[in-house]
């Protein structure tokens, strides 16, 4: 049977495209004025993940979070909750905040420029100017709010007018997670890497595995399963044959004996107590959110993969590693075990990313395939098409 033939069968429930598909149009990965538009029309129309709420720990702490060609500013008030705005000053313009994170001074949110200053609530409370002008208030100056939501102790942002449901925002129940207890988690290391390649690049990597075998020698080996180019066990066309096979190959757990992401397999945290069984067995729970991250829940630690488009060709990664308090506090774990091999993995995927985005400018390739176990790639890129014709809806044009 060639590759282009059908198989000779598929059971029911198999999960893979019957025809192979066209793939997004190849300036969509790297055209100036599309990435423009994808800016408007997904990344500041949806929920976009920023940081671990403890990264605000008290009263007028604030980062600056980049998205695109916006600045936001982040800010816990007195009160203790997260609020967000634009990084703007309502005077004419000029930037609020001029360093990525810090501490706001008592008299609150102050503009190095002119000196116009707010309350932590956002209301202009006074501006520089000597004398007041007719027909000016300052109860109609307050600073651009921008939406926020905090779940599981992390926060999003949503730079749109109207944000769309968070309960929408992931690929799972909001309430997947719970028995790992987000909030009560604390950060142990943080990776970033930029990566030239666009942000769909990245996704479309992430969506499929059959480069895994011929990339990531070492996490084939953990989950062998990936071995066999599958995500998922019915991802085989015969997928039925081993149904009962408790092989990790077939089932899609760690490989025997290994319990954790690790570069041996072992944990290097204490062992969340309330995971239930099933979930040990399997060994990695993935819950999605697109654009802006991915979330890998394992036995004893928390992998959060943040994205954050940088332009057309050029992308940031970043992983944060989240374990119970306890395990920070004791000098005999080696969390590093696991960031190795995270990194090692993101390292191998930011590698062949690159080499994807490489190809695309050639004047013959108007496009690409998507094949059968590529179903999910097919899913993104509607999910993108679907977007852009929205927004393209809403502006009244019509999507080429």
């Amino acid at each position: 049977m060639s590759a282009g033939d059908s198989p000779a069968r598929r059971d029911p429930g198999y999960t893979g495209l019957t025809v192979s598909r066209e793939g997004l149009a190849a300036s969509m990965y790297f055209d100036a004025a599309h990435y423009a538009r994808e800016l408007a029309a997904i990344w500041y129309e949806s929920w976009i993940y920023v940081c671990p709420a403890r990264q605000l720990p008290a009263a007028r702490d604030y980062l600056t979070f980049e998205l695109g060609d916006q600045s936001i500013l982040l800010l816990r008030d007195e009160s203790g909750r997260i609020r967000a705005y634009h990084n703007t000053c309502r005077h004419r313009g000029a930037a609020l905040c001029r360093t990525s994170e810090g501490r706001l001074p008592p008299a609150g949110i102050v503009c190095a420029y002119h000196g116009w200053r707010y309350n932590l609530r956002g209301e202009l409370l006074q501006t520089s100017s000597k004398s007041s002008a007719e027909g000016f208030d300052v109860r109609d100056f307050p600073l651009y709010p921008v939406a926020v939501r905090e779940w599981n102790g992390l926060v999003f942002i949503s730079l749109a007018k109207d944000p769309p449901s968070f309960e929408t925002t992931f690929d799972q129940p909001l309430d997947r997670l719970d028995r790992w207890h987000l909030a009560d988690l604390v950060v142990g290391h943080t990776l970033r890497k930029t990566i030239a390649c666009n942000w769909k690049v990245f996704w479309e990597n992430y969506n499929e595995c059959l480069h895994c075998p011929g990339v990531h020698p070492k996490l084939v080996q953990l989950v062998p399963l990936f071995s066999r180019g599958l995500q998922d066990p019915r991802d085989d066309p015969a997928w039925r044959d081993h149904a009962q096979d408790e092989d990790p190959k077939y089932t899609g757990r760690l490989r025997a004996g290994a319990e954790s992401w690790t570069m041996d397999g072992r944990p290097v945290g204490i062992a969340f107590p309330d995971v239930s069984e099933a979930d040990r067995k399997a060994g990695q729970i993935y819950i999605t959110g697109i654009p802006s991250v991915f979330i890998v829940a394992h036995v004893d630690y928390v992998r959060i993969v943040r994205l954050r488009p940088l332009g057309p060709e050029q992308m940031e990664l970043s992983a944060e590693f989240l374990f119970l308090p306890e395990t920070l506090a004791d000098p005999s774990r080696d969390i590093m075990k696991a960031v190795e091999f995270t990194g090692l993995v993101m390292g191998e995927d930011g590698d062949v990313c690159e080499l994807n985005q490489r190809g695309l400018r050639a004047r013959a390739h108007s496009h690409g395939v998507v094949m059968p176990e590529e179903y999910l790639i097919a899913q993104f890129q509607d999910w993108v098409r679907d977007r852009l014709g929205a927004a393209a809806g809403r502006d009244g044009k019509t999507l080429r």
